[in-house]
């Protein structure tokens, strides 16, 4: 067995859960009925996995069959990295969806065409996603197993979903899968997360939609000194006003699992006692960022409790509708709305 295959195999390993391991191995199937009795997974992980090199020498495995095994982990357990969303546009005049087959075989030849050591392996999971798993090298280089590159693309659906992508490899993989898919361009969605259902579900809209009122009223205070019965009815009826409006923005169901907002101001700093920062040409520049375990959650929850005042900023709502989570926010250009600022696309 060689050390680079050896490294593989004790890397997944270490990955995969004890109490996961057992079922990802029959589902595997690469284990004699013997060889899976010999198994005791009450051991620890390091005798399992000495037990699985030894397994794997007997039976002769290839790199083949470890990233089959890896893939089979990373499909039923993809929350593991961080995904970045981007959306396919523009496609041919004479579009119409790839079948399965002719995409694996197109992507792979122009993959195959643009760099040239590259591993490419697919696998269609049971939501009818194509999940790519591809191991990058260069002119110089074998394929680097250890960091590969997993992409999931719906062939009905222009969004693709890609995670540990760095910048080198970007564009390779957007020429490929746009000449693969016969869209023109592959574009940045803004939307990312560690929870792949959520940001699908979010640019898919497979969720309980938002439907804001057109013309939401501010809430009244008032500061009357009233019986406490009225007090009670009145902190009621603001209560209900803050639950309904921040059901208007975020929608009154379960929320796809977002971790952060992130914003990036690029707007003229004004402040009239700091001349120096004020008079700038130059944009005021900073990034701003909200992070949770559930972002969406702690927003509606924010505004229904009143800790954010409603209706809620068209900054905050702008997520769900607009299936985003990087916001450039910039001055408006001039005339009326010259002193407002929006989220731009």
């Amino acid at each position: 067995m060689g050390d680079s295959l050896k490294r593989l195999l004790q890397r997944l390993i270490r990955r995969i859960p004890t109490q996961m391991l057992k079922l990802t191995l029959e589902k595997w199937g690469r284990l004699t009925k013997a060889q899976q009795q010999s198994m005791d997974f009450t051991q620890p992980k390091w005798v399992l996995t000495e037990r699985l090199l030894g397994i794997c020498e007997e039976n002769e495995w290839t790199v083949k069959h470890i990233t089959e095994l890896e893939m089979i982990y990373v499909m039923d357990n993809p929350n593991q990295g961080m995904w970045n969303a981007f959306q396919l546009i523009d496609p041919e005049d004479d579009f119409q969806s790839v079948e399965l087959m002719k995409f694996k075989e197109q992507f792979k030849y122009h993959l195959g065409e643009l760099v040239k050591h590259v591993s490419v392996k697919m696998k269609k999971h049971t939501d009818e996603a194509v999940w790519i798993r591809i191991a990058w090298g260069d002119s110089f280089s074998r394929p680097n197993h250890l960091k590969p590159t997993y992409v999931v693309h719906q062939l009905q659906a222009p969004y693709v979903y890609v995670t540990s992508l760095t910048l080198k490899q970007k564009p390779l993989l957007s020429q490929a899968l746009i000449l693969a898919t016969r869209y023109q361009a592959l574009k940045d969605a803004n939307l990312s997360g560690r929870n792949l259902t959520a940001i699908r579900d979010l640019l898919m809209r497979q969720y309980q939609q938002v439907f804001p009122t057109r013309y939401p009223s501010p809430l009244a205070e008032k500061n009357e000194t009233v019986s406490n019965t009225h007090i009670e009815r009145e902190q009621a009826m603001f209560a209900a006003n803050r639950h309904r409006m921040s059901c208007e923005a975020f929608g009154d169901g379960t929320l796809p699992q977002l971790q952060s907002v992130v914003y990036k101001l690029e707007t003229k700093f004004r402040d009239h006692t700091n001349k120096t920062m004020s008079e700038r040409e130059e944009p005021f520049r900073c990034v701003v960022k909200f992070a949770s375990t559930n972002i969406l959650e702690s927003l509606r929850h924010c505004a229904s409790s009143g800790i954010v005042s409603t209706p809620v900023t068209p900054l905050l709502s702008s997520i769900p509708l607009k299936g985003k989570n990087y916001f450039v926010i910039t001055d408006n250009g001039p005339g009326p709305s010259s002193q407002k600022r929006q989220p731009q696309s």
